[in-house]
Order: structure tokens, then sequence, then C-alpha cells
């Protein structure tokens, strides 16, 4: 072999070159870096605040689904450590002696993935074991405040509870001569007796397996037999459980009602012994209610509601504080405060699997309670006195903390925070209104190569003066003096909001030069009850002068070529960008994600009912009017700006039917350029939760329609293709 020689300056300069990576050139994003993006949900802190269990979910090997396992990150010096390899656990929780770490796997048998079980950690040391084996699994685990008792869910019925106990039994091997009996067929025909029979995500509901309480003993090691007893039975649901603070009681919520929809949104509370006997009824009351807290001394019980009179489009979520007595009513503690408590901001990146949610704190004296809101385009913490409701914030700052937990004295905190340009990381707070200490930087590897910007925030006024907030992200590059293409981005709900929160779709669409307007017009949560209600019995309506309002703003500023604006926004997003491309030309493209077409149609198929006047006054067969006024399908005549729609085909909230393909079906007929792009087995969720190639294929249809419209870009996928004898397969 011969040695090459080379020149000793360009040893010198490579040595350089590759000594100083921090100087490399960053990239713009891609659809593709959702691939290897990492996301963090449900963490839960130990009883001594040293450490927090969560899980950390990743894009499985095939690209088609995700891997959830568990990890713990220290407080003090945010070293992570895993604890389980997954691919399926989830729901971590600690003992309250922290020496335990309970959660459900959900194991793979035969390659067949089977319900979640209940599993136990020693965190002294050792393999986690199994400790439940019952037909439809185990969720939602509780411990009990003494460690002693572990409360679960589960939704089989007694038949298949005594097949499995049968199968658990060792039977007699029958003789060669038996003949095997062949097993009973099942029919797969549906009887449909109610109004609400499917949901997106669920598919066709199971009355038949209703989700009962359970508990268990805590067991100490993976030899210890323990055998789980069912506390609750019959034809309805149970939720909301919570233990009583002696740990001799279950308390739960019920509405013990067949066909619930008919009637305004109640809440009643039952208890049970945890050693068995008949549930009793403990109270209720004309509100829809949840995320249950029993102060210290067990005496008060926090939740998050919402009224139900007068009936709204929207009614803002608030704070309610309840004596533990029988027949007591709730008082609402943040009446005065006009803003979300329990409120969030929609972004297309919180963990697609295990996420978990944040329940109310309660302060040890049982003076306040602490609790996540959202405010004009921020989530944050904040601790409410108990006596007056007032205010003091925990958080501050233009982020949204996804999720929070706290030690058992409140003195410290977790928080899940994610921005515009981090998907979410853990921060520890160690008093309130203390600075975070970042915990975990779970994508910071891939994010340090990657050029994200911050967007700009803009208040404008709109049409009639109404202040309306907006963000803008603009390409990494941006260069004021130019004119660039503009998407409008229009969020769904219609009761939802944009904000500072990570979203990976105005990212890409930036990075491929286009700037992005993603706003909030009124109908928006986050900016207290009367702006969220103005658009009750008027949607689609002034909500769309707003959406133009916006988009006349940022072409004031000068850096906008108003020949090249598109619009695109999913559920009522889609909506509003079928109504928008009826009422106007001005836009060059539009892409209508899982939308609404027909509103009469719609009413008929969705996975919920407006059997109240929400949104309309009345159903659709006594005021046929007003259907047709609201519904984009009424103007199609109109419609000259080419447009995809994009749907998923097991999307139950807004079914293709009354959507996309009725678009579809109207736009061929009359010529105008429009395609339709169905995904498999993707639920109304897609964007959030689909399949990750799902996910990325989805982004470059999104993008790719707008550069063959916009930016005059090739693309031949879109185009009809008359079929002639050379383009046919020969067989």
């Amino acid at each position: 072999m011969r040695l090459r020689i080379t020149p000793l300056p360009v040893i010198i300069a490579l040595v350089v070159f590759m000594a100083a990576p921090a100087f490399a050139q960053k990239r713009n994003i891609t659809e593709k870096d959702l691939f290897n993006f990492v996301w963090i949900g449900d963490p839960q802190v130990s009883p001594d605040g040293s450490r927090v269990a969560f899980i950390r979910v990743t894009v499985n090997d095939k690209k088609d689904g995700y891997n959830t396992a568990i990890w713990t990150v220290t407080t003090a010096t945010g070293e992570t450590r895993q604890l389980t390899n997954g691919p399926r656990d989830t729901s971590p929780r600690w003992s309250p002696d922290g020496k335990f770490l309970l959660f459900t796997r959900a194991p793979e048998v035969s390659g067949r993935v089977e319900p979640p079980q209940l599993f136990m950690l020693a965190m002294g040391g050792g393999e986690p074991f199994q400790f439940t084996t019952l037909p439809r699994g185990a969720g939602g685990p509780q411990w009990s405040p003494d460690g002693k008792m572990i409360l679960f869910y589960n939704s089989a019925t007694p038949e298949e509870l005594a097949k499995a106990a049968r199968n658990a039994t060792p039977t007699p091997t029958p003789s060669p001569a038996a003949s095997p009996t062949p097993p009973e067929r099942e029919s797969d025909v549906r009887v449909i007796t109610r109004a609400v029979y499917r949901a997106n995500g669920t598919g066709y509901l199971d009355f038949k397996h209703p989700q009962h309480i359970w508990v268990v003993t805590a067991p100490q090691t993976g030899d210890q037999k323990v055998t789980p007893k069912q506390l609750t039975s019959g034809r309805y649901d149970e939720g909301g459980a919570f233990w009583a603070k002696d740990s001799l009681r279950v308390y739960f919520e019920s509405d013990q009602i067949d066909e619930p929809y008919y009637e305004l949104a109640t809440t009643t509370i039952y208890s049970v012994a945890a050693s068995g006997g008949a549930p009793t009824k403990f109270t209720s009351f004309d509100m829809g209610a949840g995320a249950f807290t029993l102060s210290p001394d067990g005496k008060q019980l926090a939740m998050i509601g919402a009224v139900s009179q007068p009936i709204r489009s929207y009614s803002q979520p608030d704070l309610w504080v309840m004596d533990m007595t029988a027949g007591a009513k709730p008082r609402n503690l943040t009446a005065k405060f006009d803003f979300d408590i329990g409120g969030g901001l929609t972004g297309d990146n919180a963990a697609p699997r295990g996420g978990g949610g944040s329940l109310p704190v309660w302060s040890p004296d049982g003076r306040s309670v602490i609790i996540g809101y959202a405010k004009e385009g921020k989530a944050n913490v904040g601790l409410f006195d108990v006596a007056t409701g007032k205010l003091s914030d925990v958080t501050t700052g233009n982020h949204a903390v996804v999720s929070f937990r706290a030690v058992p004295d409140a003195s410290k905190f977790v928080l899940l925070i994610s921005t515009p340009t981090r998907i979410g990381d853990l921060f520890w707070l160690d008093k309130a209104g203390a600075q975070p200490k970042q915990l975990t930087k779970i994508n910071d590897e891939l994010f340090s190569k990657l050029n994200l910007t911050e967007p700009e925030e803009i208040w404008h006024n709109s049409f009639d003066g109404r202040k309306v907030q907006v963000w803008v992200q603009k390409p990494p590059d941006f260069d004021p003096n130019k004119k660039y293409p503009l998407i409008l981005n229009i969020h769904g709900g219609p009761h939802a909001a944009y904000g500072f929160i990570f979203d990976h779709e105005f990212q890409w669409m930036a990075a491929k030069g286009y700037v992005v307007l993603y706003p909030n017009p009124r109908g928006s949560t986050t900016y207290g009850q009367e702006f969220g209600n103005i658009i009750q019995h008027n949607y689609p309506g002034d909500d769309y002068k707003d959406l133009m309002a916006g988009v006349d703003e940022l072409i004031r500023r000068g850096y906008i070529d108003d020949k090249k604006l598109g619009v695109t926004g999913g559920s009522g997003g889609g909506l509003l960008t079928n109504w928008t491309i009826g009422q106007t030309t001005r836009f060059a493209a539009a892409v209508s994600q899982r939308d609404i077409a027909s509103w009469t149609d719609w009413w008929y198929t969705a996975d919920f009912t407006l059997f109240h006047p929400t949104w309309f006054k009345a159903p659709p067969f006594e005021d046929p009017e007003d259907y047709r006024r609201r519904s984009p399908i009424t103007y199609v005549n109109k419609i000259q700006t080419p447009l995809m729609l994009i749907l998923g085909e097991v999307d139950w909230r807004t079914p293709t039917g009354p959507g996309g393909e009725a678009m579809f079906r109207a736009l061929k007929y009359r010529k105008v350029p429009t395609v339709m792009v169905r995904f498999p087995n993707e639920s109304h969720e897609l964007s959030r939760s689909g399949q990750p190639w799902h996910r990325v294929e989805r982004l470059q249809h999104i993008v790719g329609w707008f550069d063959k419209w916009i930016m005059g870009l090739s693309k031949p996928e879109y185009d009809v293709v008359e079929v002639t004898k050379s383009t046919t397969t020969q067989q």
C-alpha cells in the first residue's frame, strides 16, 4: 500500500475544521425532521423531589407508530436515566414513599399487542414485574394515600372474567377420540340504538363494556401474588376516581344516563368503600366537571368545570371548590378571572402517546389552589386564593406550560414547557415566581443544527375596532425589503388558540420560503368568555373578517406579495378555508384539512351532537335556511381558487362525506383545479398523533400544492392524466 503525504497547510485546515463543529452552518428544518423528534409526556415528581419520571416518546423504526419508555431525570443535576425498555410503557406513578414506580405496559404476545397491564419497578433495583392479567387490561392507576392499594380501571364483562378464570385453571387433556368443539361464531353485525355510536380515534363505541373501578393490593415483589377486586359494576361508565385521604373510600363520577347528549351537562359524584360494597351517591350539580383533587385535610375538593347555563357556543372553564359534605355544591373561585382555567394552546407537537395531564395542586394549609391557565396565547401556572380567588403567578413568560406537577408540600414544581422553538422540555421550579431551571434538553442535538426562528407577535385592529392577536413566522433569511408569498393558517375548534408553542408546520412552511400568518380570530380561547362566545349562531361570519383584516395588516407592512396568497386550516380551520374561498378570490391556492362543507350533512353524521342551541338555534330540519346560509358548499359556484382537500378516512369528528368529498365533487364538476388526498386509517388527529409517515406526507402535500399554484413549480402528481394506450400498464 503506497502512502500519500498531504501538504501541511491542508492538514492544519482539516484539524481546525474538525475541531470546531460549532462554526458549521445551520440548515433549515425539513418535514422529515419529525422522524427524529423526541417528546416528553406525563412528568411525575418523586415524593422527595429528587427525581422526575416521564414518558420519552420516539418514532418507531418502521415510522408507522411511536415507542414509549419511562425515564427519570434528577432535579439537582439534570442527569437522565432510562428505567424501562418500552416500547409501550406509560402512566408512571410513584408510591407515596418513593420506593416503587407503578406503570402500565401493553405487552406483545405472539406478535399481537395485548391490552395494557399493571407493572411495578422497585427503585432499589431489579427488573419490572407484572401483577395484573385481566382481560381488557388495566389503566389509569392511582396509589392509595397510605401506599397499600392501587386503584385502576377495567372494562371486562362478567362473562369475560369468568372465562379468564376458567382458562387459568388447568383442565384435563381430552382423549384423542374426542372431537374438538368448534368455536361459536361472534356476529360482526352492529345494531345501533344510540344517537352517538362512534367517536373520533375510537371508532364504534362499545356499550357492552362499560369502564369500572378496581383495586388491588400493591405488591412488593414479583413473587407476591395479588388478586384484583372489582369495586363497581353495572351498565354505566365510571371515571374521575380519587381516593379519600384515609384510603378507606374511593370517590368517582358517573352520569348514570343512557343518552346524556339529550341533557345539559351535569356531574354526579358517588363513593364506595375500598373494601367493597354498594356505591352511594355523594352529590350532584348542574355543571360538567373533572380534574378532582382533595385538599390536604380531605375536607375540600377542587375541580375544573364549565357551567351548563346559559347555553353557549363556548363556556369558559373555571376553578371550583366544594366542601366534602354530602349534597354540597361547588363555589367558583375564578368567576372574576376572565381566562381559561386548565386551558392550553394549539400546536402540532404535543406528545403523540402517553401525554398525561395536570390536576389542581393544593397548598399544604388548604388556603390556595395551584392550576394552569391560558391567557392571550400563553399558558402558565397560577396560585388562586381559596377565600378571595385572587391570582398570584407561579410562572410567567411567552411559552406554554403543557403540564406540571408538584412535590407533596407544593413547594417545588416540575414544568413541561414548549416554545415556538422548543418542542417541550422539563424545567424545575424551586419556588413560585423564580426562574425555572432546565432539566432536559431532549431535542438539543437535532435543534442545534436547525435554523429555527421565533415568530413575531402582532396585535391589530379588526374591521370593527376589536383587537386581534396574531403571530407571523418568517423565513430564516427574511429580508423586509423583499416580497414574500403568504400562507394564512387557521386553527380549528373553533374554540381553541394559537400562541407561544412549537408548531412544526409553521417552521417548515417558513423554511420553504413562505411567511406564515397564524391568528386568533374572535371565537378563540384565552381572551375571555365574551370573545370566545361572540361567534355563537354566527360561525362562520365575523371571524372570517378578522382573518382578512390580519392579511391586510401584513400586506400594509410591505413584505407580502398580494398576488401570492395561500390559505389553509384544519377542522374548524378547514371550514373557514372553504368559507374564505367562497367569499373572496384573493387567494391563489387553498388547502382545506378535515373540513366541513355542509352543516346539515355534518349535523347528521358527526361523532358528537348539537342537540342544544350551542352553534345553531335549532336542528336543520327546523331551520334549514340557517344551515344553508352558513355552509361553504352554498357558495361553491363562486369558488375559483385551486383547492386541495386533506382527509382522514376514519375521521368521525368531521366525516369525509359532509366535508372534503362534497367540495371535491362540486368543484370537479365546475372544473376548478381540485385534488383530494385521503389518508387511510387516520382520524381527526392526523396532524398531531397520526402515523409519522402520514404526518410527513401531509406536510409535503400542503406545501406541494402551494408550490404549484403560488410559486409556479411543476407538480405533475396533481395533474389530471388521461389514460391512453401509452400510459396503460400492459397486462
